[in-house]
């Protein structure tokens, strides 16, 4: 049979105007890196690779985004009169209360462990989090802290994620609902993670970021390779592409605290690549703190909105804020003697 002529809908049009544009970027600044990452050793050619497969760890810890849902079913909790901030002690564990009612915090420098229904999870040191949903934001707008750099990674709605139920998702409008401003210091740095779906990318660029009195300063892309320096997906593949992008924008507001912060600072470059290998848990995307070292303050205070994992020196919020800290995610070794 004669195969029909494939018609494309306007959102598939777009993807493939926008793909055009970026298409020779990402092929030439890719290859680039790669043959650096293959010089250094980092990457391998296919022949070089050990045989043994990396197999991601699994774990049967509580449902954390359920958890949340449950303790608005307990008041109490939320009217009690708990401190805002739960810092950890020298005991390798927290009040569920308050891992569930104000930001945990882990002031020293080594990681300490919190047990939540039964399950342990690491905190990296001088770490905070909040566990909890978009409903109960509040503790984090009482934290002591505003923010220099925040980075939001949002569980944008789309027909893969709705059909294999992964996560929960949020609608564009939700996402607005998120308090940016209130959370931001004078000229903070916002990075925001969106899919390849133009309407996304154009939602954060024409609304949320002006409606967050932000302005788009550039659209960076994260490169996804395998350890032979592959991409994971074709280039030019209709189905999914081997990259996602990054905007990035600047808060405005206090014109004069804002340039004062950012006298030092390195320009943003309008266009930059991150390559590297994805990890193999799902739509777990790369830290950015070394990545954004050299534009920003050695003291910035950082914030992960939609976090599912923490990092050393950050402030995270989500619902699913701990997941990936499940001690079965990481490995004990033995110090030497």
């Amino acid at each position: 049979k004669r195969k029909r002529k494939r018609v494309f809908n306007q959102g598939e049009l777009d993807a493939l105007e926008y793909h055009s544009k970026v298409r020779r970027l990402i092929r030439e600044g890719t290859s680039c890196l790669v043959q650096a990452g293959l010089r250094s050793g980092f990457l391998q050619r296919p022949a070089e690779q050990s045989c043994r497969g990396r197999v991601a760890p699994g774990h049967a810890g509580c449902g954390l985004a359920e958890l949340c849902d449950m303790a608005k079913q307990f008041p109490a909790v939320r009217d009690s009169h708990c401190p805002a901030v739960h810092v950890l002690d020298e005991e390798t564990s927290a009040p569920e209360q308050d891992l569930l009612s104000c930001v945990t915090e882990n002031s020293s420098s080594w990681a300490k462990i919190v047990e939540l229904m039964g399950q342990k999870y690491l905190v990296p040191p001088k770490s905070s989090f909040l566990l909890s949903d978009i409903s109960y934001l509040q503790p984090l707008l009482n934290y002591k802290k505003k923010y220099d750099v925040i980075v939001i990674d949002p569980p944008w709605e789309n027909k893969s994620v709705k059909r294999s139920n992964r996560y929960g998702h949020l609608p564009a409008w939700q996402v607005k609902q998120v308090p940016v401003p209130a959370l931001a210091a004078p000229g903070c740095l916002v990075a925001t993670w969106v899919t390849n779906r133009q309407k996304h990318l154009r939602f954060v660029k024409d609304e949320l970021y002006p409606h967050w009195s932000v302005e788009t300063l550039a659209e960076w892309h994260w490169v996804k390779i395998t350890r032979a320096g592959e991409f994971v997906f074709p280039l030019d593949s209709l189905h999914k592409k081997p990259y996602e992008v990054l905007v990035l924008g600047r808060v405005q507001g206090d014109v004069k605290e804002a340039v004062r912060k950012s006298e030092d600072a390195v320009p943003i470059p309008e266009h930059q690549l991150i390559v590297s290998v994805p990890c193999s848990l799902h739509s777990h995307k790369p830290p950015l703190a070394a990545v954004l070292a050299e534009f920003i303050q050695p003291d910035a205070e950082c914030l992960e909105l939609f976090a599912r994992n923490l990092q050393p020196g950050w402030t995270s919020w989500g619902n699913e804020v701990l997941k990936f800290q499940h001690m079965d995610y990481f490995t004990l070794l033995q110090e030497e003697s």
